[in-house]
């Protein structure tokens, strides 16, 4: 038997070969913990005296996925926006609790996330979405730790998986930008692309544009909500940070674009009636007055470039041809 100092614990090994650690605890009792070394014995030990000396006595009883929904409930939902809950959740549900949820909280590992992390790689997700999914569980286990509740993050001492292949932005070069106006002029959401293209605005910035953010005798812009799919409903929501908050002037093109839109879009009021879809005020709609879908917008811009001939790219790539669009 290993002899400690009064309140530290002890470590001996059973008969059956097994390594044990009795710690005392609240009230008096005493807490046995079991390992297949002498060196889990300690560390487990070692975890269990930090809890008990900051309050908390882990339960070797408590799963991943027991202490995962209680991250999500008390620490994620209260704390962020509901489209970044929703990726936590997902990640948890889909991607962590299958794999690692009936292992106990105490005794993961980092050979646990790591083999967990291949498996994810050889299902065929990205690297980049393991990395991100890696992120949510070392971010749960951060907070295990200051909760007591584990000595050490063994999410944080696995390495991410690298990227493959790192993408890069593919803005429209002057001749492409010409091209891509005169192939939009008249379509139905041409005011959209231009947006995107002389302004630099995200997808979702853009989408949750409404004619209150939008002055078209001042010719001034103001980005301040984004549209996000929350539960199966569209809500506008408050951009992440004050520097994505921002007003800006727009280029006479822009102006004369909107105004055009805005022109369409009552027609299209006036030719739904009672059908217009819940209206948020947005600038950018379907025919019906309902949110535009990201994905649609995303597929129309694409079938726009073939029709013009012009090569694939994302709709994000628009953002980074701002340049070019004041030369075209």
């Amino acid at each position: 038997m290993s002899k400690r100092a009064h309140g530290e614990g002890t470590i001996y090994k059973r008969k059956d070969g097994r390594w044990a650690a009795v710690l005392t605890v609240e009230g008096g009792r005493r807490k046995f913990l079991y390992a297949k070394t002498q060196a889990e014995a300690v560390r487990r030990l070692a975890e269990a005296r930090r809890a008990r000396d900051v309050g908390v006595v882990a339960d070797d009883r408590v799963t991943v996925r027991e202490f995962l929904e209680r991250w999500l409930r008390d620490t994620v939902r209260p704390n962020v926006q509901p489209w970044t809950y929703r990726g936590y959740e997902v990640h948890v549900r889909v991607h962590i609790v299958p794999e690692l949820g009936r292992l106990r909280l105490t005794a993961l590992t980092p050979q646990h996330v790591q083999r967990w992390m291949n498996g994810r790689l050889e299902a065929g997700l990205s690297p980049k979405s393991v990395r991100y999914m890696r992120g949510t569980l070392r971010a749960a286990l951060n907070q295990a730790v200051r909760w007591g509740m584990v000595g050490r993050n063994a999410a944080a001492l696995v390495d991410p998986p690298r990227s493959r292949t790192v993408y890069e932005a593919q803005p429209m070069t002057v001749e492409e930008a010409r091209r891509f106006l005169v192939a939009i002029r008249g379509h139905r959401l041409e005011a959209l692309y231009v947006v995107a293209l002389a302004l630099g605005l995200r997808q979702a910035e853009i989408l949750g544009l409404t004619w209150g953010d939008v002055d078209l005798e001042a010719g001034m812009l103001q980005v301040r909500r984004t549209l996000q799919r929350v539960e199966g409903r569209y809500r506008l929501l408050d951009v992440k940070t004050r520097l994505s908050r921002r007003e800006l002037a727009m280029p006479r093109m822009v102006v004369e674009r909107l105004q055009v839109h805005r022109a369409r879009q009552e027609q299209e009021r006036a030719a739904a009636g009672a059908r217009w879809g819940n209206d948020l005020g947005l600038v950018f709609t379907t025919v019906r007055g309902d949110p535009l879908n990201g994905a649609v917008v995303t597929h129309a811009f694409q079938r726009v470039l073939e029709g013009a001939g012009l090569r694939r790219m994302r709709f994000h790539d628009l953002r980074h041809s701002c340049d070019t669009f004041l030369q075209a």
